[in-house]
C-alpha cells in the first residue's frame, strides 16, 4: 500500500504478533487479522446479539453483527479518503464489539453489576480477552494471534487507558505492550466514529419501522426538516418507507464528510506527520466538527425519548438484565449448575474472584437465545435440563 499516508499505519511496520507466525505473500498482516476475525466464533456469535431489540423480536432489526459490517463499510470509506490503511481499519471496525454481552446494554448493565465487588466489566477488554485466550484455532497458541496494530486499536478506539483494575488487561500488557496511556492510530479513532455514525442512523431506521415514531417527529430535528423537504421537493410521490432511507443516506453523508474535514483539519492544526505523532495527542485527532456534535446530541436526545425509553423497550430491558444477573447469580452460588465444558476449569476451593470471571466470560459469550434458554432450564421446573 504505497498510496498511505505518513501518518497512515504502514503493515511493514508492525509492530507483530505476541507469537512466530508464517508470513503471506498474497494478504498483507492486517488482511490476516480481518480473516481471523471473520471465521471466529465470536464474529458468528454476533448475529445472534441485541443492538437495540432482542435478537428474537425479529422483523430483520440490525443485530450486533450487521451493525459491525455497517461500521467497517463506514470505516473503509473514512480511510481510503484520507489515505490511511483500509485494511487495518476494517479488522478493528469487525472487532469493536466482539466482547459485548448478550442483550446490548442491558447485559452489559447486569454484567457490570454483577462483577462490581471484581472489578467491573468492559466489553472492550472482553473483546481483548477473546481475541487472545478464547478463540483457539492453531495448535502453536491460544487466541488468533493478532497483530499489535489490531489489538490495540480494538481495545483503546474509545480512547486511553489511563487506570484499570483488570488483571487479565495488566497481565496481558506485561507480555505485550498496548501502550494503554495513549491514544490509538487513526485507524482505529476512525473506526470508532464510524460506529457513533452507523449506530446513530441505523437506530433512526430500525426506530421509524418499529412504530416509535413517524416522519414528522423527524421533523422536529432542523437538520434533518432540511433533508426531508429537500426529498420531498425532489420526489413529491414518494412514502414514508422510501423517505426514511433517503434520511439516514443523506445524514451519514452528512457526518462521513463532516468528520473527514475535521479530522484533515486537525492533522494539519496538530502538524501529524507519522502515526506516533497521533498516538501523543491530547485529544482525538479524528473528530467531527462542534457543529456536528451538537446536531449529534439533539438527535441523540430524539431517540432516548422515542426509541430508547418507550415502554416495549424498558420493559425488554428489564427483562434482559434479570437474565443476566439471574444467571450470574446461580452460578456463583453453585458451580456445579455451570455448563460441564464451564464447570471442567473451575473447581470447589476456587477463589471467588477467579470464579466470577470464568462465569462472566461465559456469560458474555452467550448470545440471546443461549442466555434465554439457558435462563429457563435454570429457573423453569418443567424445561429439561
Amino acid at each position: 500500500m504505497d498510496h498511505l499516508a505518513t501518518y497512515a499505519s504502514h503493515a511493514q511496520n508492525s509492530k507483530g504478533r505476541l507469537y512466530p507466525d508464517y508470513s503471506n505473500i498474497i494478504r498483507s498482516p492486517f488482511q490476516r487479522d480481518r480473516d481471523r476475525l471473520i471465521h471466529s466464533s465470536a464474529f458468528r456469535r454476533l448475529d445472534g446479539k441485541t443492538q437495540v431489540f432482542a435478537y428474537h423480536e425479529g422483523k430483520n432489526y440490525r443485530t450486533r453483527l450487521t451493525h459491525s459490517i455497517e461500521v467497517a463499510q463506514i470505516t473503509r470509506t473514512i480511510c481510503k479518503n484520507l489515505q490511511l490503511n483500509e485494511e487495518l481499519g476494517e479488522a478493528i471496525a469487525l472487532a469493536h464489539d466482539l466482547g459485548h454481552a448478550p442483550f446490548g446494554h442491558a447485559g452489559e448493565r447486569a454484567l457490570n453489576n454483577s462483577m462490581k465487588k471484581f472489578g467491573g466489566f468492559d466489553h472492550n477488554i472482553n473483546s481483548l480477552k477473546i481475541m487472545t485466550e478464547q478463540e483457539v484455532h492453531y495448535p502453536e497458541f491460544e487466541g488468533l494471534n493478532l497483530t499489535w496494530e489490531t489489538l490495540e486499536g480494538t481495545l483503546k478506539h474509545n480512547g486511553p487507558i489511563k487506570k484499570t483494575s483488570d488483571e487479565f488487561l495488566r497481565e496481558f500488557n506485561k507480555k505485550f505492550n498496548l501502550d494503554l496511556k495513549h491514544y490509538s492510530s487513526l485507524e482505529s479513532q476512525i473506526a470508532s466514529f464510524a460506529d457513533d455514525i452507523a449506530y446513530n442512523n441505523h437506530d433512526i431506521d430500525d426506530g421509524f419501522r418499529a412504530g416509535f415514531f413517524t416522519i414528522d417527529n423527524l421533523r422536529t430535528l432542523p437538520f434533518i426538516a432540511d433533508i426531508i423537504n429537500k426529498f420531498e421537493q425532489d420526489y413529491p410521490d414518494a412514502d414514508d418507507n422510501i423517505k426514511i432511507y433517503a434520511i439516514t443516506r443523506q445524514l451519514i453523508a452528512l457526518m462521513v464528510f463532516d468528520l473527514l474535514e475535521n479530522t484533515k483539519n486537525n492533522i494539519n492544526k496538530f502538524n501529524i506527520k507519522t502515526s506516533d505523532d497521533v498516538r501523543i495527542q491530547a485529544n482525538f485527532t479524528a473528530d467531527f466538527s462542534l457543529e456536528m456534535h451538537k446536531k449529534i446530541a439533539l438527535l441523540r436526545q430524539f431517540l432516548k425519548e422515542h426509541f430508547y425509553t418507550v415502554t416495549s423497550v424498558a420493559r425488554m430491558d428489564m427483562k434482559s438484565q434479570k437474565i443476566v444477573e439471574e444467571l450470574f447469580s446461580v452460578f456463583m452460588n453453585d458451580y456445579r449448575l455451570l455448563p460441564k465444558e464451564v464447570r471442567q476449569k473451575t473447581s470447589a476451593n476456587m477463589q471467588d474472584k477467579k470464579l466470577a470471571d470464568i462465569i462472566c466470560t461465559h456469560i458474555a459469550s452467550m448470545t440471546d437465545i443461549m442466555a434465554i434458554e439457558e435462563h429457563r432450564k435454570l429457573f423453569d421446573p418443567y424445561r429439561r435440563f
